[in-house]
């Protein structure tokens, strides 16, 4: 009975934590699947990550940005760097009072005795990660030149104060599942 009902509304309740890395693509899949079976209406999910690989965060973005169903992502402590556009993809967003967001542009280490010609590589690589980010900011979340300026040359870190005032979220609020509902980590 308790199983009927919890499918009957429809919503469900996760974890996500970890470095934003083809393994946690991996497992988001699998998740998914599972939800599409079980016939998710609503996800809510917890997100905990410093972030990891631009590509890996976009592919996730864009895959749960355009499910069947909604996302509804929560911060209850850190969010940053790639796992901010991962964040993004939620349809409603919510932050803990105390959590935190970080943005800031892509970075790489090349190879000691790197040539001129890989370098630039890098570079160009780095810049198309850059744009791709920032256009996905852009749609979402509404910096101040003030922003974008510290955005531009360092680590960006947002409360969930200015989160809520710049449109990164939506709400203070806790992710708090209600009593009886099952809790999945992805």
């Amino acid at each position: 009975m308790k199983e009927e009902m919890e499918k009957a509304d429809g919503h469900a309740y996760f974890t996500l934590s970890g470095d934003v890395n083809s393994e946690m693509v991996r497992r988001v899949f699998d998740a998914v699947s599972d939800m599409t079976e079980d016939k998710v209406g609503t996800a809510h999910i917890l997100m905990q990550s410093n972030g990891g690989y631009v590509s890996d965060g976009i592919c996730l973005y864009n895959f749960l940005g355009n499910l069947p169903f909604d996302i509804v992502t929560y911060n209850g402590g850190a969010v940053a760097s790639i796992a901010v556009i991962l964040f993004l993809a939620g349809k409603q967003r919510y932050a803990s009072d105390t959590a935190r967001f970080m943005v800031h542009k892509s970075h790489a280490t090349a190879s000691s005795g790197a040539r001129p010609d890989a370098l630039n590589i890098i570079v160009e690589g780095l810049r198309a990660d850059d744009l791709r980010t920032e256009q996905i900011l852009k749609q979402h979340v509404h910096l101040t030149e003030e922003n974008w300026a510290v955005h531009a040359s360092s680590d960006l870190h947002l409360t969930a104060q200015e989160a809520l005032a710049v449109g990164l979220i939506d709400a203070i609020a806790d992710f708090a599942p209600p009593k009886g509902k099952r809790l999945c980590n992805i």
